[in-house]
């Protein structure tokens, strides 16, 4: 296991490493932003990527309900283990019948939530982040799905929220009240920069998405750059590899080491 240099997840209570898990990829194979396609991987498979990531030192795996069957997958792995993991995932987008669809009446987060907790096995959510299409700034001014993710929060079902969006507008609505945000930012899309920055000085974590363009980048160079970004915490990266995941962990252990 490598010395991941964990840090505060802000004010959420949590502690990240660089690098996060992002889970699409054990749920979900259709639809896809990647440049190549792949099989959905066994069950027995899945288990073994996630001991692995976890004898890596990667604590961090985020899911939702948009990526197929990984929350699922993820629930009955966790069934089975003793071990300190921090799971995000999302409300908003749903993937069924081979199409995406986005809910944020009140009932569907609610139910949402329920149904992640369900498929999580938790009886409480760690982190729980809207997931958004492009027009996040409408979302969150017309719809009720921040108010009832506070209120689940006040309930005890949800440890921390925040926003997983796509602009940098809904980004800074989201400072008034998130715990945390999950934004793009690679050396391609600087176009989160400075509501990183400003999220790291109010407090707030910050995860990064897309920080490989979904494959288009090489690690090499994408993953310090991402890491040396004021404000960040740490970096999600999706894959079905362990090799390639462990790789990028010694990058951005090295990228941490030498700042």
């Amino acid at each position: 296991m490598l010395d991941t240099q964990t840090r505060p997840l802000g004010q959420t209570g949590f502690t990240v490493g660089p690098i996060g898990f992002g889970a699409f990829k054990i749920g979900r194979n259709a639809k896809i932003k990647y440049p190549q396609p792949y099989d959905l991987p066994s069950d027995a498979e899945v288990a073994d990527l996630l001991d692995g990531l976890i004898d890596l030192g990667i604590q961090h795996f985020d899911t939702a309900p948009a990526y197929g069957i990984s929350e699922e997958r993820i629930g009955n792995w966790l069934a089975g283990r003793d071990v300190p993991v921090l799971v995000s995932t999302k409300v908003g987008e749903l993937f069924e019948d081979g199409e995406s669809r986005y809910e944020f009446g009140a009932d569907s987060i609610r139910r949402s939530v329920a149904t992640s907790l369900r498929r999580l096995r938790r009886d409480v959510l760690d982190i729980v982040l809207i997931h958004t299409p492009h027009d996040d700034v409408r979302i969150l001014k017309e719809s009720p799905v921040v108010e009832t993710l506070q209120s689940l929060k006040d309930a005890g079902d949800i440890r921390a929220i925040g926003l997983s969006g796509k602009t940098a507008a809904g980004a800074e609505m989201a400072l008034a009240w998130a715990d945390l945000l999950m934004v793009e930012f690679n050396p391609d899309d600087l176009s989160h920069a400075d509501v990183i920055a400003k999220a790291g000085k109010q407090g707030l974590g910050v995860f990064v998405k897309k920080g490989l363009a979904s494959g288009h980048l090489p690690p090499l160079g994408a993953i310090p750059f991402v890491l040396s970004q004021s404000g960040v915490s740490s970096l999600v990266v999706g894959g079905l590899n362990l090799q390639h995941m462990a790789e990028n962990l010694r990058l951005a252990t090295s990228a941490l080491q030498g700042s």
